[in-house]
């Protein structure tokens, strides 16, 4: 009776043994400092561990439309998944680059006849985005994220010889950090769409562009059924240098050339007069963008928006302070570049809705910011943290700046079309060799 106790006794406590891994395994959705294999991933993971899993168990009290683990592996059935790791949130290096990343597999089964983008389309908006809603404003504020990252699997069914088969389809996302904050913000379709094409979005290891709407995906000239056709140019992955393409012919709806007996088209005032009467007309549009993108645009107060003339126009000129990452280290050339892309790129569309219509009394919008590039001292320097400041300026003719809003031209085609002054010099900035630049 005694060795029927303690045999009784030990099956008790291998089973407690077991529910106790089983529960640890479903509450902690990070993976442990010790088991990410980068040395410098695995300082952050440690540094963050606490806010990457409470971050998990928002993860995990979420209710999805369907069945969602966290996973270290892809493609499992929902059996397996139940028995396996369930934690997956991690730092990872991408392409150079550190990110947040989430992984996990979805329960969802879609038909096969269902296009691509509809199924990517019904994974991001109930399980992705919901995530991001989560992780992002968790871990925002983490200096060393350049952006995060999601890979998540879910099911197609088709009918092979009768017979429904499910196979596993990869749905990945990867987006920088300001494009990850803006879309969890964005309260429109629009402003998702934007921050989505920043990023890239692969099925099956295959890059595609997600559109939000089939209205969105025509408007860009692509077939939302996924069929083959021509597709637009879309910008270039976050994590890559952007292309040196020169500047594209400007839309249709630009203004059509003179006729070769018309009389020439007089050349723009840009007497102190002529643009004081310029300044008054878009004065209110000026005072609004001021107030809406206070937070975000580091716009210096002391220099209000103020219309110039630039190469025979006239130009709505925004004055800004562009703080680059600390250490930030290379030629003006660079740091321009950083600036570009990292700041005034990111404030075009949001000004750009201010002055829609044909009758815009401006020629374009000038960005004129001081780069601010902080370096802390190496070891055994003299304490204190040096800043070097360059100022540049971004002169871009209204045209251009709508063919970029609608996302048919990249920001390398924005900048040739217009100018690029440092120090008061023009110059030619190529975005792919400066960011390229280790100097």
């Amino acid at each position: 009776m005694e060795f029927l106790g303690l045999s009784t006794l030990k099956s008790k406590l291998g089973v407690l043994l077991f529910l106790l891994f089983l529960s640890v395994l479903a509450s902690g959705q990070a993976l442990t400092p010790a088991e990410v294999k980068n040395p410098v991933m695995r300082a952050l993971q440690e540094r963050y561990f606490q806010q990457l899993q409470s971050a998990g168990e928002e993860i995990r009290a979420h209710v999805f439309p369907f069945p969602f683990y966290c996973s270290r592996v892809l493609d499992l059935q929902q059996a397996q998944q139940e028995r396996a790791d369930q934690r997956s949130i991690r730092f990872d290096s991408y392409q150079g680059k550190t990110v947040i990343e989430v992984t996990g597999n979805y329960f969802a089964s879609y038909p096969a006849d269902i296009d691509k983008n509809h199924r990517a389309l019904s994974t991001f908006q109930d399980v992705v985005l919901p995530i991001l809603q989560i992780i992002v404003p968790e871990l925002q504020d983490v200096p060393e994220a350049d952006g995060f990252a999601m890979e998540v699997s879910h099911q197609v069914r088709g009918k092979v010889l009768r017979t429904t088969r499910e196979n596993a389809e990869n749905f990945v996302i990867v987006l920088n950090h300001d494009a990850a904050v803006r879309l969890v913000k964005a309260r429109t379709d629009r402003d998702r769409q934007a921050a989505l094409l920043e990023g890239q979005t692969f099925l099956n290891a295959e890059h595609f562009t997600l559109y939000l709407s089939d209205a969105a995906a025509q408007a860009a000239g692509d077939d939302p059924k996924g069929a083959s056709g021509a597709r637009k140019q879309t910008p270039r992955p976050w994590w890559q240098a952007r292309e040196s393409d020169p500047a594209p012919p400007l839309r249709s709806s630009a203004r059509p050339a003179p006729e070769a007996d018309a009389p020439p088209t007089p050349a723009r005032d840009t007497s102190k007069e002529a643009l004081a009467k310029v300044q008054a007309s878009v004065q209110e549009s000026a005072d609004k963008i001021l107030k809406e993108l206070e937070a975000q645009a580091e716009f210096v107060s002391y220099a209000p928006p103020t219309v110039v003339a630039f190469r025979k126009g006239a130009y709505l000129e925004f004055s800004l302070n562009s703080k680059l990452p600390v250490n930030a280290t290379g030629s003006r050339y660079k740091l321009a570049a950083l600036a570009f892309d990292d700041h005034v790129a990111h404030l075009i569309r949001p000004i750009m809705a201010h002055f829609q219509g044909n009758d815009v009394e401006i020629d374009g919008i000038g960005f004129s910011t001081n780069l601010h590039a902080s370096s802390v001292p190496a070891a055994g320097a003299k304490a204190g943290v040096s800043e070097a400041t360059e100022a540049v300026e971004f002169f871009l003719p209204m045209e251009s700046l709508r063919c970029y809003e609608s996302f048919d031209c990249t920001g390398q085609q924005l900048i040739n079309a217009g100018a690029v002054l440092i120090n008061g010099e023009r110059v030619s900035l190529d975005l792919q060799t400066a960011e390229a630049d280790p100097h």
